[in-house]
């Protein structure tokens, strides 16, 4: 006998509250295994995929893409017995029996990844066995689910914008994969009118189907051609053709992103300090390490000398790997560098961390940074991946901008950005010569970090760049 079960946006160990679902890896009918990947969602510092912690077949998935939806709540519904091995299901036993049931699902949930107190304690929709559990037992078991009235609830799967078309094929047939773009005001008009959401092309920014497409299609009428200022775009957001301008709405990485920044500018009392250097020498030792077998299959970039440089200048003065800790009225100075690489993703500005980059030769180092960074732009960093950090670099270089006033990351108490490396003029031994020349600034948190201990990190850090033999002096 079916029995049924819904699956809740898990707390992924971050302290999360909401996600946004991108994608759905099963849809409806699809047998799945324990731990199987069945959705990729989008928190506020990355994008994580979600295994399920039960065998059996999806019934039903209950949250659309693009949707925002808080812990706890449920989002897929599956059959865990779909062969009927189990005997009666969890809504057709006794109501003690159901109660167990229900803690039983609970303690099932527990051994996942972001399955903790918080996931059980936030807010869930109110189940139907639960109500039943009060009352006096059925009398039949219930029968499964009717398949949902709306054609576009009953299926899950996205196609890439860029290969989605509007799910008509040639000889007249629907894609039933095919999810088409409209809010739900839309989906509600579609269903009252008896219009097929999957059969229309969306007149709107985006391919978005609206209310007056849907009226056109109930009173047999043809779309027009789609204009200039309403053809489908692949920019996000909804556009207006009367004002000309695009809303975005403030979301995941962007909005935890504005939070953090905010919270820091306000809260740590911010200095930033400048230096500019040759870094002829460094240029000269990568070119010549590159020809080595240690750095044969390594990239090494400047960024993978400024972090060696950070690591060993923080020794130094170890005022920089310190925070302020208001709550406990404590300077909590950390033995290790947690170092974070800041990385420009589609979804925006994030910061995974080298952990124990303190530790780590100049080759490891590299390595270390190219995988993060290839990871955080692929959208694939693990929320462990950006948290407890001690100190940020940011590589504003790349862009070829000469400089920066970076705000500090909460949690840290300095962040360091490099420049553009430009040929400049450039006095050596008492004559004009051209070099490669940068630029460094320091941001620091002026209740940990005095002005000396700011200038020293930041001159030790230059020095490391612009003669690298220095080091061997640390």
């Amino acid at each position: 006998m079916p029995e049924y079960k819904q699956f809740p946006l898990a707390d992924t160990a971050e302290g999360l509250t909401e996600a946004e679902i991108i994608d759905w890896k099963v849809k409806p009918g699809d047998e799945v295994a324990v731990n199987q990947i069945v959705v990729e969602i989008e928190t506020a510092k990355a994008a994580v995929e979600l295994p399920i912690p039960w065998a059996g077949v999806v019934t039903e998935l209950l949250v659309e893409p693009g949707q925002t939806v808080e812990v706890g709540t449920p989002i897929l519904t599956m059959d865990v017995d779909p062969h009927g091995e189990a005997g009666p299901s969890v809504n057709g036993s006794a109501p003690a029996e159901a109660a167990k049931a229900e803690q039983a699902d609970e303690e099932e949930m527990k051994p996942l990844v972001g399955y903790g107190s918080k996931a059980a304690a936030a807010k869930r929709r109110p189940r139907k066995r639960q109500a039943e559990a009060a009352g006096p037992a059925p009398q039949a078991a219930p029968q499964p689910p009717a398949a949902p009235a709306d054609p576009v609830r009953a299926v899950q799967v996205v196609k890439p914008r860029e290969e989605a078309d509007n799910g008509v094929h040639g000889n007249g047939t629907v894609d039933v994969s095919y999810v088409p773009l409209a809010k739900p005001p839309v989906r509600k008009l579609a269903k009252e009118l008896g219009v097929d959401l999957r059969a229309l092309t969306g007149s709107a920014e985006g391919g978005v189907i609206t209310r007056e497409d849907v009226r056109r299609a109930a009173a047999g009428e043809t779309a027009p051609e789609p204009t200039a200022a309403t053809a489908p775009s692949a920019l996000p957001g909804s556009y207006d053709p009367a004002t000309r301008e695009r809303r975005v709405p403030i979301r995941g990485v962007r909005k935890a992103t504005a939070q953090a920044m905010v919270s820091s500018a306000y809260t740590a009392p911010h200095v930033t300090e400048f230096i500019t250097i040759d870094v002829t020498p460094m240029m000269e030792l990568r070119d010549k390490l590159r020809r080595t077998p240690e750095f044969a299959d390594v990239k090494l970039t400047p960024l993978a000398f400024a972090a060696k440089a950070v690591c060993l200048a923080a020794k130094r003065t170890p005022d920089v790997n310190a925070v302020w800790d208001e709550n406990a009225g404590e300077i909590v100075y950390k033995d290790y560098v947690h170092l974070g690489i800041a990385a420009a993703t589609p979804r925006g500005l994030i910061v995974p961390k080298v952990r124990d980059a303190d530790a780590k030769s100049l080759a490891e180092l590299a390595r270390a940074i190219g995988e993060l960074t290839a990871t955080a732009r692929d959208g694939k960093t693990p929320p462990e991946d950006m948290r407890n950090g001690t100190f940020t670099i940011t590589n504003v270089g790349v862009f070829g901008v000469d400089t920066g006033t970076p705000i500090i990351n909460p949690g840290e108490s300095a962040i360091l950005a490099l420049g553009a490396i430009k040929d400049m003029p450039w006095v050596v031994d008492g004559e004009l010569a051209v070099r490669k020349v940068m630029q460094l600034s320091l941001s620091f948190d002026h209740r940990v970090i005095d002005g000396q201990q700011g200038s020293q990190f930041l001159a030790d850090v230059g020095a490391l760049l612009a003669d690298p033999a220095v080091a061997i002096t640390y």
